[in-house]
């Protein structure tokens, strides 16, 4: 998926009539007077500008299109370009919310006009995908995913990954590590969750949404790394699950915290966000969670908004949608390969909407 652009119009369109004689006239008035309430109706709509995940992306597309049934009033405009630049793109006060699978940092924010609102959105998995022959079931834990992406663990046959996969044959092949090369709220959930398992990797690479990898090769966005790992034999990559599932890949179990190997499922995800402590600035982590089933590269993504919108209509129509999607739009998670957000945790972003003036 290339930078994608989601544009949602109402129903309205120009409706036009050949006429070749003047008997035609009286429907030239009702053809004309058509296209005047077209137009009338297009400019009467408010358009809201977003950019940022691509982790979001697949929901976005599904909740523009829905919410334009509920409210026509409204048009969105969001670019998938990742997380880093849409929170560019929102502190230069070029879109109406940026969208990002990390939160921002102090910093940063002290930079802002105004101050910025987390709100969480949508809450998801890392598949670790992988292109090996015969696609087999593979084990991973985090020795070996970080090994992996150090560099010391080469080959799909090392001694590490063949432990625990002993009723797999696994292939004489090399590892083609794939990562993000833009700034990606992904890459920050991958690499979070890396610097919570390995000591050497938090104290020599650590986390960020974009970081110099020790090795590998690099993919834009979330389908730039799927298409690496699809076209390359003994490739292996992080992907948002959505991306995963709808491009058919093959990917690991990852050991938990508790010890146990737990594919990204809706309710292993959902598993890892009940354990999640949210403060009140809602920005928080869930990587390698407690609990027997929660799965340990899974992360929220939040939706940044100014607590005070440059132009008040604007605004206003972007709460009444953030607070639909964060309610309503969440029971067309699960067929995402969303979990959806907690009831609790739904009913506090809806009381923190309501101070967006």
């Amino acid at each position: 998926m290339n930078k994608g652009i989601i544009k949602l119009f109402g129903p309205a369109g120009w409706l036009a009539a050949l006429c070749l004689s003047v008997s035609c006239s009286k429907n030239d008035g009702a053809t004309n007077g058509s296209a005047r309430e077209a137009t009338n109706s297009s400019a009467a709509q408010t358009l809201i500008n977003g950019a940022g995940s691509t982790f979001d992306y697949p929901a976005f597309t599904k909740w523009f299109e829905a919410y334009a049934k509920v409210n026509g009033d409204v048009r969105f405009n969001y670019q998938s370009i990742g997380s880093g630049a849409g929170q560019k793109l929102l502190l230069n006060q070029t879109v109406d919310f940026g969208a990002s699978d990390a939160p921002m940092k102090d910093a940063d924010m002290a930079t802002a006009p105004d101050k910025i609102l987390h709100l969480p959105i949508v809450v998801g998995g890392e598949a670790i995908a992988y292109n090996l022959p015969g696609n087999p079931k593979v084990k991973l834990d985090a020795d070996t995913v970080s090994g992996i992406y150090l560099g010391t663990i080469t080959k799909w046959n090392d001694p590490n990954i063949t432990a625990l996969n002993p009723d797999v044959a696994l292939p004489d092949l090399p590892i083609v590590v794939v990562h993000r090369t833009d700034g990606s709220g992904t890459t920050f959930i991958f690499t979070d969750y890396l610097s919570s398992v390995s000591p050497i990797w938090a104290s020599s690479v650590g986390k960020g949404t974009s970081i110099k990898w020790p090795v590998g090769l690099g993919g834009k966005g979330n389908e730039g790394v799927a298409g690496q790992v699809k076209q390359l034999v003994g490739a292996i990559g992080y992907v948002e699950l959505a991306y995963a599932k709808q491009n058919r890949m093959t990917y690991a179990e990852i050991k938990n915290a508790a010890g146990n190997f737990v594919l990204p499922e809706l309710d292993t995800i959902s598993a890892a966000m009940a354990t999640a402590k949210i403060p009140e600035d809602y920005r928080f982590s869930m990587v390698n969670a407690p609990g027997d089933k929660a799965y340990p590269i899974a992360g929220a993504s939040w939706v940044l908004v100014y607590q005070h919108s440059k132009k008040a209509e604007t605004g206003q129509k972007l709460v009444g949608f953030l607070k639909w999607a964060v309610t309503e739009g969440q029971k067309l998670s699960p067929a995402l390969d969303y979990a959806p957000l907690p009831d609790a945790v739904q009913q506090r972003e809806l009381s923190l909407l309501e101070t967006i003036k």
